[in-house]
């Protein structure tokens, strides 16, 4: 009576083992890129980094007046002007030396956040399609080692579910 016990401890574990655990690959790249939002993004991103640069442009441009200013009336002018004259050149400057990373932090604060609601939207579409399909995992094909012959690609599903073609 024992051993037949003891069998059925040692087989039983070895069953559920047995079972096909479905791992599938979604290229997340090609499914964001598809999705139409993404293009309005992009564009909305354009658009503020035109303004940028033309703020920047802008401020080039004065600098460069200021300076020209500068240089053809210098002898002219009181110390206490010129002094006055340097230190604006000087403080423009700064704001011009500043503007670039605060531009940058701020483009790329707002990607992040005009991007955020469509990488959520395709992360909830691969895990519907995950549940719906019964796959334990879903890989990204960029950290994949290696890709068997059975692999399961589930691109065109979460394509689907979001409707892209």
């Amino acid at each position: 009576m024992k051993k037949p016990i003891v069998l059925l401890c040692l087989i039983f574990p070895m069953g559920m083992f047995a079972q096909e655990v479905k791992i599938a690959y979604v290229n997340t790249q090609e499914v964001f890129t598809a999705m139409p939002e993404v293009s309005t993004v992009e564009s909305q991103l354009a658009d503020m980094n035109q303004k940028y640069e033309a703020e920047f442009k802008k401020m080039q441009e004065e600098y460069q007046k200021k300076y020209a200013d500068f240089t053809s009336q210098q002898d002219s002018l009181t110390e206490n002007i010129k002094l006055r004259r340097m230190q604006e050149l000087e403080d423009l400057r700064t704001r011009i030396q500043n503007f670039v990373p605060v531009a940058q932090e701020d483009m790329q604060k707002k990607g992040q956040e005009l991007y955020a609601p469509i990488q959520k939207k395709m992360q909830d579409a691969i895990k519907a399609v995950g549940d719906e399909k019964g796959y334990a995992y879903i890989l990204n094909p960029e950290i994949l080692l290696y890709k068997g012959a059975s692999s399961i690609d589930a691109t065109p599903f979460v394509k689907a579910k979001l409707g892209l073609k």
